[in-house]
């Protein structure tokens, strides 16, 4: 059975040391942390830090612990991002054929989120071999992602190697049917970009019954 997350939202004084004294807290009351994220607060010389943490104990005493560090100027529990924004689609490659995806997926999305589900759709176009490897790398470091689109006319050599790195992670790749060997890299492809971001969203979602590998073929 999943341990459940909980999200803790800190406000901070900025300086070296803010880590190490609010994670020292959070292992004494026995909290995992899965995720971490510090954002430069609007005020000068404050930070807001973010944590995802396993917990099944009453997180009371470690907030109140928390709250009394010298530097800690506010610290509460929150909704965790999983529960806000939910699984997260990547969109990548050129800015005509990541908008017709885009189109499909947020409006299959829409769909399911209605129905319970919290999906959410990135998109980022971008030209180049580099970069396009280079934001294909970073999506499977990104947190909640689960799939990745490749939306392009033309994709391979170093994208390609990207695409099975990701893959071997765990993320779902649909490509769209493209030249280039990134098609050959992927779990699926298809050739309509609106169909290929409904089909990604379906692929994805709880509350649809669509799974890929029980696809009899994976060119449509």
């Amino acid at each position: 059975m999943a341990i459940p997350k909980i999200g803790i939202e800190i406000l901070s004084g900025s300086g070296p040391g803010i880590l190490h004294a609010t994670t020292g807290v959070i292992a004494r009351h026995n909290g995992n942390i899965t995720s971490v994220e510090i954002i430069e607060g609007r005020e000068a010389g404050t930070d807001h830090v973010y944590f995802e943490i396993e917990s099944t104990g009453d997180p009371t005493p470690m907030l109140e612990e928390l709250r009394q560090l010298p530097m800690i100027r506010h610290a509460v529990k929150v909704d965790t991002m999983e529960k806000i924004y939910g699984k997260r689609i990547i969109i990548v490659g050129g800015g005509a054929q990541v908008g017709q995806v885009a189109l499909g997926a947020i409006l299959e999305a829409d769909r399911h989120n209605i129905r319970g589900e919290h999906i959410s759709i990135d998109t980022i176009p971008l030209v180049g071999e580099q970069p396009l490897a280079a934001a294909v790398r970073a999506a499977g470091r990104l947190p909640r992602v689960k799939a990745i689109v490749m939306a392009g006319s033309l994709m391979g050599g170093e994208i390609e190697n990207a695409v099975r790195e990701v893959r071997a992670q765990g993320l779902l790749v649909v490509s769209l049917n493209m030249a280039g060997s990134v098609p050959d890299a992927a779990d699926l492809v298809v050739t309509d970009p609106v169909q290929a971001g409904v089909m990604t969203v379906m692929a994805v979602a709880d509350t649809a019954t669509f799974k890929v590998d029980r696809l009899k073929r994976r060119v449509f």
